[in-house]
């Protein structure tokens, strides 16, 4: 036998790519592979336990068919292609996620498988629902919501909602990012897995979720009716309505399902009730049906079964990794914790020293400033000290002033008792002035009385010495024995004449001077009242002058105590007095 001979024969392969939720892989097989084989290949590269949940889906013209695990794989009807195309999927659902899914990559991509039905609106969703649920998405990718990091738009390349819910609402993207923010934040303090499986519990509850649907017809002429098949049991739907069923078989109410080429049976477990029968159309379609049913039917039964001992195995793990695993995060976070409080403590300390050398800045360019502050202080010393003699020279000078005002306030005031009681004495001489004038006045008035009562009397002497004389004349001339001479009659008359004569040329000069004595007085007694008139205003006016005095004097003192001394205006005594000095001449001399 030859070398060559002893080399075992290289087996065939061919070339095979599986596709997960998050990862491509690509393998090289045996053609003698079952697909367990190749199932186990993929579980065991992704790290996967749980494997009953999953399976090898891949496309047949126009449906998909699961590999089949006890068959060979070439065997069965896969594409043709190099290499062959799989999707590693989930193939049966958990009723309840949280008790069920016991490792962290089973969550996980559960939470890829869900997550993507819903933005591919296979499952429906509400749009409150599909925030909320954006929002754990947005947590398991990002983790805590930091404001300063998660800017605004960092959710723009992010797909989180279904189409049918964007196209509902008249909302912008912003706004929408606003919303889902908004939940994102409350979510913080949740880790990874955590995010997940609150996404998971939520999905659960909606009525599209883990539903597999094929469509029937409940006989050859029927309308078709829409089969679904999930962890609960079979339902079946109308055609237009996937959300709600019509008719329900759970599990545990089933006894037997068979299908006989297009036909399928459902006995329930009462045989009192009625056996159910629809239709397929695609053999194909029917095997795949009959599949999910076992498979769905089988993992019930196990859920109401003791756990394996590679389930409580891994149960166990999964507790203590999550212990673990929480422990760890617990110490990360008192690290970041931490780790954020000595970098506060390092920005506020660096914070604290710029401010220090800020102070320190500062407090040289204080100390620069106070040393030339002082120098002008000293500058200003020496100045205010030559102004303090000044002002001290000053204030001597204001107080001689002030002494001086004082003087002259004091004569001021003397002169101007004497002036007032020289106007009173004025004003009681031009009193009795008028009284003499008013007293004049009356008696003129009394001799011009007796003036003309003495002419009246003179007229009527003057007419009965005429009367008497015409009478007596002619019976003395006639009657007399011896005639009278006639010189001594003729002188008797003649100086009655001459006295007659006489006495009215007097009381004609005593009238006229009596006349012209009232009109002296009544001018000298005009006289006086505007001499008194001007001497009342002329004391006003000192008065005034003696107060503006007294201000000045004041404000001149309050000048010199501010470093000025204001020059006070002085008017001789003799000046303002010499009109008040004639008057009282004047006054005297009447």
């Amino acid at each position: 036998m030859s070398i060559l001979g002893l080399k075992k024969k290289q087996p065939k392969t061919f070339k095979v790519k599986v596709i997960t939720m998050d990862a491509e892989m690509e393998f090289s097989c045996e053609v003698k592979w079952k697909g367990k084989d190749l199932f186990d290949l993929v579980c065991r590269t992704v790290g996967l336990r749980e494997t009953w949940f999953f399976g090898l889906r891949y496309t047949v013209k126009d449906t998909y068919a699961w590999l089949k695990l006890e068959k060979r794989v070439l065997d069965q009807e896969v594409p043709k292609d190099s290499p062959i195309t799989f999707h590693f999927l989930a193939k049966f659902f958990p009723e309840k996620v949280e008790e069920e899914l016991v490792q962290e990559i089973t969550q996980h991509l559960f939470f890829l498988q869900v997550k993507k039905q819903i933005l591919d609106e296979e499952i429906f969703c509400s749009p409150e629902a599909s925030v909320l649920l954006a929002s754990y998405a947005v947590q398991a990718k990002y983790g805590d919501y930091d404001p300063n990091f998660h800017k605004p738009g960092f959710l723009a390349q992010d797909e989180l909602l279904p189409q049918r819910v964007l196209m509902q609402y008249q909302m912008t993207a912003d706004m929408w990012e606003e919303k889902i923010t908004a939940w994102y934040a409350e979510h913080r303090g949740i880790a990874r897995d955590e995010a997940e499986m609150e996404y998971l519990k939520i999905a659960q509850d909606l009525e599209m979720y883990g539903v597999s649907y094929f469509a029937i017809t409940q006989n050859k002429r029927d309308t078709e009716l829409l089969l679904g098949v999930d962890a609960q049991g079979l339902h079946i739907y109308s055609p237009n309505n996937k959300l709600s069923p019509n008719k329900s078989f759970p599990w545990s109410g089933i006894r037997n399902i068979s299908y006989s080429e297009k036909e399928f049976t459902i006995k329930p477990l009462d045989k009192k009730k009625e056996v159910f029968k629809f239709y397929s159309s695609q053999l194909r379609v029917n095997k795949l049906i009959l599949q999910l049913c076992i498979g769905n039917h089988d993992l019930f039964m196990r859920r109401r079964k003791v756990d394996s001992i590679e389930v409580q195995q891994m149960k166990a793990q999964a507790k203590e990794e999550k212990a673990r695993k929480k422990m760890e995060r617990q110490i990360l976070a008192r690290e970041k914790q931490m780790r954020e409080e000595a970098e506060r403590a390092k920005e506020e300390m660096e914070r604290r020293l710029f401010q220090l050398q800020d102070e320190a800045r500062l407090a040289n360019e204080a100390l620069l400033r106070s040393e030339e502050t002082a120098d002008l202080l000293v500058e200003k010393a020496q100045i205010a000290e030559e102004e303090a003699k000044l002002l001290a020279h000053k204030a001597a000078e204001a107080e001689q002033e002030r002494q001086r005002l004082e003087v002259t306030a004091m004569k001021t005031k003397e002169e101007k008792r004497l002036m007032e009681q020289k106007m009173r004495e004025a004003e009681h001489l031009a009193v009795k002035l008028v009284e003499q004038s008013e007293r004049r006045l009356k008696e003129a008035d009394h001799l011009k009385q007796d003036l003309t009562e003495a002419k009246d009397a003179e007229r009527r002497a003057k007419q009965k010495l005429l009367e008497i004389t015409k009478t007596t004349y002619p019976l003395i001339a006639a009657y007399s024995s011896p005639p009278a001479p006639p010189e001594p009659a003729d002188f008797s008359y003649e100086s009655a004449s001459v006295r007659l004569d006489f006495k009215d040329s007097d009381m004609k000069r005593l009238s006229m001077e009596i006349e012209r004595e009232r009109l002296e007085y009544m001018e000298k007694s005009k006289h006086l009242q505007d001499q008194l008139k001007e001497l009342k205003s002329e004391i006003e006016s000192l008065k005034l002058e003696e107060q503006q005095q007294q201000q000045a004097s004041l404000y001149g003192l309050h000048g010199e105590a501010r470093g000025y001394v204001q020059e006070p205006v002085y008017i001789p005594h003799s000046n303002r007095n010499s009109a008040y000095m004639s008057q009282m001449a004047f006054f005297e001399e009447v």
